[in-house]
Order: structure tokens, then sequence, then C-alpha cells
């Protein structure tokens, strides 16, 4: 595998961090800007909202141009967004900074998917896309923890000045080891581009998206309670367990990326078929703490299994705009996010339990299923060849390699 990738990843790292350190640095933020909880909360879905909203507009409008270029100029923007954080003065800046901090997001993901595989040979390109994404699950396990405690010591600013900092290295790294490639002019404008996200099979793989992980985050939400009310942990063990669901994670991505270069949709169907199994089992699991911590471990790697062979369904959906379509997905990602979390805390204000929400989540999976299915029958009836090879059969690899100038 290329070095460019862990420049890819190092990128990966910085933007997983600053998504999830605003979960434990709010009660911080909302004391010294002196405004309640809930408000606080706020800037969790403004950073949401910049995802969903900047991945593919910004994909759209640098589809154009070098790779390499987009990918260091959104790190930049990036830099940027965690640098306007840690000095907003008040409430209202920093829900502007935090989302101009999440507009890079998805565009990122998106396009340095489209890097990722056009630096290796056709069967390890799923492998490729897991191993930019392993930046994603590390911050997980140890960026997110150790932001955490930096804003605790020394403020929750600082904590965004240093993930700024991994910003900068993220942008030295691709600026060293993204081999420079040139200006994309192509053979369909940005309608044309646009256009490629209106069929039914792109829609499809977008909505698989939003179901699966959307199961993932109708109890990811509420993991903290779940695991000091129900399995009797102690409220200083939570930061432990969640590294433990990023070691979950980061297994399940690698074994998700080896796999999806065999067989994407079996990949795909397993993982959601195991999700379906872990969340089922949740409220049985959460009786022992050894259990529940098992738990925490399962639902990652069953969850992020799904990671790479998605992200390569949607780019083959839409072929002729591959960045705008990996972009999407991410902005589908986000939208999982939100939609499971409101998902899961409609089971807790049912007064459905304390593992309700891992049964909601049980109930989104098997819908992600139906999706998932829908689309493979959709995909038999056209009779297009070749769909295990997905990335490889539709986007030629001399087309997204990219070139070392002469």
């Amino acid at each position: 595998m290329p070095l460019a990738l862990l420049a890819l990843a190092v990128g990966a790292f910085g933007i997983g961090t600053t998504e999830f350190v605003m979960m434990g640095l709010l009660p911080d933020v909302a004391d010294d800007l002196h405004t309640s909880l809930p408000t606080a909360g706020h800037l969790v879905s403004a950073y949401a909202l910049g995802v969903v909203i900047g991945a593919p507009l910004l994909a759209a409008v640098t589809a154009r141009m070098s790779r390499r270029t987009v990918l260091i100029g959104l790190m930049v923007l990036f830099v940027v967004g965690n640098a306007l954080s840690a000095l907003a003065p008040d409430q209202h800046t920093l829900l502007a900074a935090r989302f101009l901090s999440g507009l890079p997001h998805g565009a990122f993901f998106g396009v340095g998917a489209v890097v990722a595989t056009g630096l290796v040979a056709p069967e390890r390109r799923a492998r490729s896309v897991s191993l930019m994404f392993l930046g994603l699950t590390i911050a997980n396990i140890a960026g997110v923890p150790a932001a955490t405690l930096v804003g605790q010591h020394l403020g929750w600013r600082a904590a965004f000045l240093g993930v700024g900092a991994i910003g900068l290295l993220a942008i030295t790294a691709l600026a060293l080891l993204i081999p420079h490639d040139r200006a994309h002019a192509p053979a369909v404008g940005l309608r044309g581009e646009l256009a490629a996200l209106r069929s039914l099979p792109v829609w499809l793989a977008l909505g698989t998206t939003v179901a699966g992980f959307g199961a993932l985050f109708a109890a990811y939400s509420y993991i903290a309670p779940m695991l000091t009310d129900a399995a009797g942990f102690a409220a200083g063990s939570v930061t432990v367990l969640l590294a433990l669901f990023g070691v979950g994670a980061t297994i399940g991505n690698l074994a998700g990326g080896r796999l999806a270069d065999h067989a994407v949709r079996g990949t795909l169907f397993g993982g959601l078929t195991s999700l379906v199994v872990v969340l089922a089992l949740f409220p049985v699991l959460m009786r022992a703490e050894w259990s529940a911590a098992l738990a925490v471990v399962l639902l990652g790697a069953a969850a992020f299994v799904t990671g790479s062979p998605l992200q390569l369904m949607v780019m083959e959906k839409a072929a002729t705009a591959p960045s705008l379509a990996s972009s999407a997905n991410q902005a589908a990602f986000n939208l999982a996010n939100a939609g499971g979390a409101w998902i899961g805390g409609l089971a807790l204000a049912a007064g459905f339990g304390t593992t309700s929400p891992a049964l909601a989540g049980a109930a989104l999976a098997v819908l992600g299923l139906a999706v998932a299915a829908t689309a493979a029958v959709v995909d038999r009836r056209r009779a297009v060849p070749g769909r295990e090879r997905v990335v490889a059969a539709h986007l030629p690899h001399h087309q997204e390699r990219t070139h070392q100038p002469n």
C-alpha cells in the first residue's frame, strides 16, 4: 500500500477527532460561555449540518480541480474552522466556527476515497478505502480521549488548537505524499454530475448507508447510560469503554476492506446481519460488565465492516461523478447520525427502558438489509455484469490513478 494513504489517514484522524471531541467538552464549553447544556448541544448539530451541506456542495464545485489541490484546500478550511472555534468569544461565533469546521468533512472523505482507489491495483481498492478510514476509527481510540483530557485540564480552547495542529500535520503529509495530478475535465458538466445522483441505484445505496449507520447511532448515542444504568459501570469508566468501541470499529473497518475486495455485496449483507444480531442481543449483554464491554467492541466491529463496501458501491452507482457520489455518502452518514440518535431517543422517551435504543437500532439495521436487498434485485434486473468488482468495473484504473509530473 502506498505511503500516500498515510496522508489521507492523518487527515481522517484529525476530522474524526474534531467531530466527536465536542461531546466530551460540552459541559466545559457551556460553563465558559455561560449557556445551558442543551443550548451547547447545538454545537454538535452545527458540525453535522456543515457536513451535510458541504459534502456534495464542495465536491461539485471542485470537481474539475486537481484532487491533490482539493484535499489540501479542504484541510486548510478544516484548520481555519478549528482555529476560529478556539478563539470564539461567544456561543453564536462558536456555532458558526463549528459549521465551518464541518464543511470539508464529507468532501475530504469523498475525494480521498477516489484518490485512494486510484493509487492501488483494482483488487485492493476496498482495502485502500479502509486504510483511509483507519484514521477515523483510531481517532475514537486515541484522538478523542486525548483531546478531551487536554480540554479538561488546559481548557476546551486548547483542545481545538490541538486539533488544528493535527490539521497542519495533515496538510504537510498531503503535500509531501499525495502524487501530483492534473485538473479534471469530466465528459459531463456539473449538471451531468448532479444528474448522476438522480438514479434509483444511487439512492438505494445512500439509503442503505442512512439505515445501516442510523442503526449504529441509535444505540451508540445512548451508550453511556446503558453502560452505567444497565451494566453497572462507574461513570469514570465510560471513556475507556468508548475506546473499546474504537478498537472494534478499527477491526471491523480493516476486515471489511479486505473482505469487500473479494465480494462487495456479500460483505455488506454480512455486516448488516451481524449488526442486527448484536443490537438485538444488547438487552442481554448489558446485564454484566464483561458482556457489556464485549457488546461495545462487537457494535463497533459490526457497524464498520459495512463502511468500505458502502463507499465503493455509491461510487460505482454514479460512475460519471465518483467524487460527488462519494461525498454524498458522507452526508448520508451524518444524516444517519442525527436520525439514529433521534429514533433512539424516541424509544427512551416512550419508556421502553435503558437498552431500548439498541432494539430501535436493530429495527433500522433490518431496514438497511431490506434496502440493500432491493438494490441487489434492481442490479440483477438491469443485468449489468461485474457488480462485485464495482469500482474496478466502472472506474478504469488508469483514469483514477494520479500521475506524477514529468
